[in-house]
């Protein structure tokens, strides 16, 4: 039941929501294609990206509380990879969503709080680097591997865990999910070689 709750959450577009009601349009159609927030800002503006990434950060969150409360701290971890899914591949929309990291930084903050400060600071180095900067999937596959490295420490380790779960061998299990789901959505959208890292980070 909680990786069915977060999938139908996930598939909830924030995207299509704010660009409906600004415009009454279609960002699959409109700017680069991307029902996520770097469209939503290219098509609509600032105010509307920012908009769309936090209601997609937002849902994740609620997905993993909801999770959380239906099969505790497992549950949690599944409903946050499962809305990831369902951002990516929601069933109401063709299968065709947004790129899932912005999805994925609401998971990691309501599953792994402790960890979301090393999350933005990696993100913010890896975007800094020349070459990264113009491989958005390369800087994207960095922080998924230090997100799911940074998992399997605490889990081993025993480490507090701020106000997430007590770490278990599910905290890099999800994390190693949710990562492999957004590169095979670059993959699958061709997105691996030269997009601006700014939109893959708020998609």
């Amino acid at each position: 039941m909680a990786v069915g709750l977060g999938y139908l959450l996930g598939t909830v577009s924030t995207a299509d929501i704010v660009a409906r009601r600004l415009t009454g349009s279609d960002l699959r159609t409109a700017g680069t294609g991307n029902p996520g927030a770097a469209n939503a800002r290219k098509v609509l503006g600032t105010k509307a990206g920012i908009a769309v990434m936090a209601g997609d950060i937002s849902k994740a969150v609620v997905a993993c509380g909801a999770g959380g409360v239906l099969a505790g701290p497992t549950g949690a971890h599944l409903a946050g990879t499962a809305s990831v899914a369902g951002h990516c591949y929601p069933v109401w929309n063709g299968f065709r969503g947004g790129k899932g990291v912005a999805a994925s930084v609401g998971q990691c903050l309501a599953t792994f709080p402790v960890y979301f400060p090393i999350d933005v600071a990696v993100a913010a180095a890896t975007s800094a680097v020349p070459t990264f900067r113009q491989r958005a999937f390369a800087a994207t596959l960095t922080s998924s591997v230090v997100w799911v490295a940074g998992g399997f420490v605490w889990w081993a380790k025993g480490w507090r865990n701020g106000w997430g779960p007590k770490p278990t061998i599910m905290l890099p299990i999800s994390a190693l999910l949710s990562s492999a789901i957004i590169a095979e959505r670059f993959i699958a959208a061709g997105d691996v070689s030269d997009t601006a890292f700014a939109e893959a980070s708020t998609a």
